[in-house]
């Protein structure tokens, strides 16, 4: 599919990766309506930081995932969305778990709907790599089992069984597209790397973290939204499942003392109990298979860590970006 001059909805377009998504629509010269979430602020999250050049080559919509008329309206006359609203932060999961039922779930059925109702083109549904759980082996492909560690991740493996049911009983033309760690700017606090970075940059000689041990496959942020947009172009993406991986991990000690190099060398890590999760809910190891993303659409990331980190730091480094996170608390 060629991007330009289609009509093209992005749910949960204020947050970390869907921000970025739009900009990279319309830098392709898609038509892009925005759907962010309603409040009292009239806030449009990451939306906000955006040039006013670009804000107003946007259509934003405020609204609610959890509302099927409010999704069913913003779907009308669209040719694909690519559906990322959800709630993502793993520890507030066991706090209120109806809530990312009622979001994660639900949310996904309205946008399914809606996309049937509408007779959009095509459907790319955000997974994440959490529903894999521990590795049972790796590098960890497409067919790995899911395994629900966490309240967050088994109401995303609901929502990829709604989009492959949709897709078997309706045809409905659904990609599910199944990012493996993305970081970058605008990442939330409730993420390990701003975390580390903003504990470190208020100056911090002691980095309060949860466990070290467990490693991650760590995308870049415009690497994670060049997969999307590939995924997008290519016809043989249709109907699969897809990740979205470097095929390389790290622990998140050596992540920490990566950073910790970079910032402030004198800082050390401390163990901090809130930040654990329940010991049969952490998962250790995530090492995805990039494969058959490259096999498709040839995608391939263009940064390694270390100049992802580097360009993450950078941007923490603005005050004007800074001052979005509360370093002294912990996020959920």
């Amino acid at each position: 599919m060629i991007l330009k001059n289609k009509k093209v909805l992005v749910t949960g377009a204020d947050g970390f990766i869907g921000s970025h998504l739009v900009e990279r629509l319309l830098e392709e010269g898609a038509s892009v309506r925005a759907l962010v979430f309603y409040n009292a602020f009239n806030s449009w999250g990451w939306l906000d930081s955006l040039s006013r050049e670009k804000k107003d080559a946007i259509e934003v919509i405020c609204g609610d995932i959890r509302d099927p008329s409010c999704v069913a309206g913003v779907m009308k006359g669209m040719d694909l969305v690519f559906h990322l609203a959800a709630l993502i932060g793993i520890p507030f999961s066991y706090q209120a778990p109806d809530s990312y039922l009622e979001t994660n779930v639900k949310g996904t059925l309205h946008v399914l709907q809606a996309a049937r109702q509408a007779g959009t083109s095509r459907v790319l549904v955000t997974s994440t790599s959490e529903v894999y759980g521990t590795a049972k082996y790796v590098p960890m492909d497409e067919e790995h089992p899911r395994q629900p560690q966490s309240p967050y991740s088994a109401t995303k493996i609901a929502a990829d069984c709604l989009a492959e049911s949709f897709r078997r009983s309706f045809d409905l033309p659904v990609t599910i597209v199944r990012p493996f760690n993305t970081y970058g700017p605008r990442q939330s606090a409730r993420a390990i790397i701003p975390t580390i970075i903003t504990q470190l940059l208020a100056g911090r000689d002691e980095i309060r973290l949860g466990s070290l041990h467990p490693t991650r496959d760590l995308v870049f942020v415009s690497d994670t939204v060049a997969g999307f947009l590939d995924i997008v172009r290519s016809d043989q993406t249709l109907g699969i499942d897809l990740n979205i991986a470097t095929g390389t991990e790290i622990s998140m000690e050596t992540l920490a003392a990566s950073l910790i190099r970079i910032i402030r060398p004198e800082a050390r890590v401390v163990l901090d109990p809130d930040r654990l999760r329940p010991g049969k809910s952490e998962v250790e190891r995530l090492l995805g298979d990039p494969g058959r993303l490259q096999t498709l659409t040839g995608w391939k990331p263009r940064h390694n860590l270390e100049a992802g980190l580097k360009a993450t730091v950078a941007w923490f480094r603005e005050p004007a970006h800074l001052n979005h996170y509360k370093p002294d608390l912990f996020n959920r």
